[in-house]
């Protein structure tokens, strides 16, 4: 990958951590379990903030016909497949071959019809489509230029569509749970999977989405009960774990 692609929205480093772990994509007590640990809490947040700017009915059979998605950094298909399942029209996107590979293979055993591609945010603004929704979902911590990126999924959304992104706050909290506590002491995740000076902060990120043209309309936060085990929507505590909605004016 070329030093352009770098600078451009993606970080060769970054995709070759994850292609390194592509396979364990469905594995709910691999790599990637704090994701599917996380899964009802983030997806239920993306779906009712989809429900709610184009006035569906999240409790539907399929309360998405009609409206079509793309998930960007979709990894092995995590979100991919349920919005889906919920009658979008979605589009994975992943720069890593090896993700796309499985996400692709894990679609077709499950029978859905997903449209998977090995590119970046950018490849698809030049080509020129625009979706209902974009969802990029802990991507933006691992981006080189993570304005860049925004504006680059922004300029992807229909007139009247919405973007749901999340990822970790910078703050000392963060540092002690997402990547001390989770990389060191419970293992969770692979060493180095995470740079605690690439986290961003809240007010950051609702200040990138503005300037690449969007209305911020939510930021809410993804905490953790270790006595549960769940995860929980928090409308105060957002200093770890957090998502933003966005919304594209109407032409």
């Amino acid at each position: 990958m070329s030093e352009e692609s770098a600078k451009a929205g993606v970080d060769p480093a970054e995709v070759a951590k994850f292609e390194a772990m592509a396979a364990e994509w469905w594995d709910a007590d691999g790599k990637f379990r704090p994701l599917h640990m996380m899964q009802p809490c983030r997806l239920g947040y993306a779906v009712d903030a989809i429900a709610a700017t184009h006035g569906r009915d999240p409790r539907a059979k399929q309360p998405f016909e009609g409206l079509s998605l793309v998930d960007i950094g979709c990894g092995g298909g995590l979100l991919s497949e349920p919005m889906a399942r919920l009658g979008a029209t979605v589009t994975g996107v992943d720069p890593a071959e090896a993700n796309i590979a499985v996400a692709r293979l894990h679609a077709e055993q499950s029978g859905l019809d997903i449209a998977y591609r090995a590119a970046r945010a950018e490849d698809l603004v030049a080509e020129g489509p625009r979706y209902d929704a974009v969802v990029t979902m802990e991507v933006v911590e691992h981006v080189p230029d993570p304005a860049g990126y925004i504006a680059s999924c922004a300029a992807l959304l229909a007139p009247g569509g919405v973007m749901v992104l999340s990822t970790i706050s910078r703050s000392l909290k963060a540092l002690a749970l997402a990547k001390v506590g989770a990389e060191y002491l419970l293992r969770w995740l692979p060493v180095g999977t995470h740079d605690w000076n690439k986290f961003i902060m809240p007010e950051e990120l609702t200040e990138m989405v503005a300037k690449a043209g969007l209305e911020p309309r939510d930021a809410v936060g993804f905490v953790y009960n270790p006595l549960s085990g769940e995860w929980h929507v928090s409308e105060t505590d957002l200093s770890v774990n957090y998502a933003i909605t966005a919304a594209k004016r109407s032409e």
